[in-house]
């Protein structure tokens, strides 16, 4: 009798361990099964959809793709899950990439360009707002822009001088109301240097890229 016991204690011991470890492995697939699930999901969602919400949609994939992969170690023969694991992650790279080129600002205009290189990303736009500019850093802005403009003066169009001019007068502008509030003598003298060595710059290479622009007409 007791060994009967023994016998029917080890089978359901036995039985016991099949079933959890049975239950392991179905969610072992269940981990698997929802990463899958969700990096198909999340690619047809519309892209303006994912935009305000992709840092969450990009952590919540991170917990998902770590459940999976630790998921693998209790199933038994995983070389099909594995399987279906590098699938999704192909696939999810490939989408996380094109979603970083939709979701990146568009590229600035050329005339934004030359206003970055000339006076810093962003700082003039398309109101042409010199407010930033103050007594303190006003000979600064000059020679940035003076300096630019030095060193690409082969590379600009005439369009692009136009512009230069356009924005070296709103600079200029800017300087009458600086004056006022205390710019000091060194920096006037400073920026009157630059001004001179600006001028002439400025006739002689528009000059030439009108005559430049002139002669590739007539090709």
């Amino acid at each position: 009798m007791k060994n009967i016991k023994i016998l029917f204690g080890l089978a359901l011991l036995a039985i016991s361990f099949t079933s959890c470890k049975d239950e392991k492995q179905e969610n072992a697939k269940k981990a698997i099964d929802s990463y899958v699930s969700y990096v198909d999901s999340v690619k047809n969602v519309k892209a303006e959809d994912l935009k305000a919400t992709w840092k969450d949609v990009d952590a919540e994939y991170n917990r998902r793709a770590e459940n999976a992969q630790l998921a693998l170690a209790d199933l038994k023969d995983n070389t099909a899950e594995t399987e279906k694991i590098n699938e999704s992650k192909v696939k999810y790279e490939e989408f996380k990439n094109e979603m970083t080129t939709v979701f990146a600002p568009p590229a600035p205009s050329p005339k934004q360009q030359l206003r970055n290189a000339l006076f810093g990303e962003g700082k003039i736009g398309d109101d042409m707002s010199f407010s930033w500019v103050n007594a303190q850093n006003i000979h600064s802005v000059y020679q940035q822009f003076v300096h630019t403009v030095e060193d690409n003066k082969d590379s600009y169009s005439r369009e692009d001088w136009d512009e230069i001019k356009l924005l070296y007068e709103a600079l200029d502008s800017r300087k009458n109301t600086v004056e006022k509030e205390g710019l000091s003598s060194e920096d006037n003298r400073k920026i009157a240097g630059l001004k001179v060595k600006f001028a002439p710059m400025y006739t002689v290479n528009r000059m030439g890229a009108k005559s430049d622009e002139n002669a590739a007409a007539k090709k």
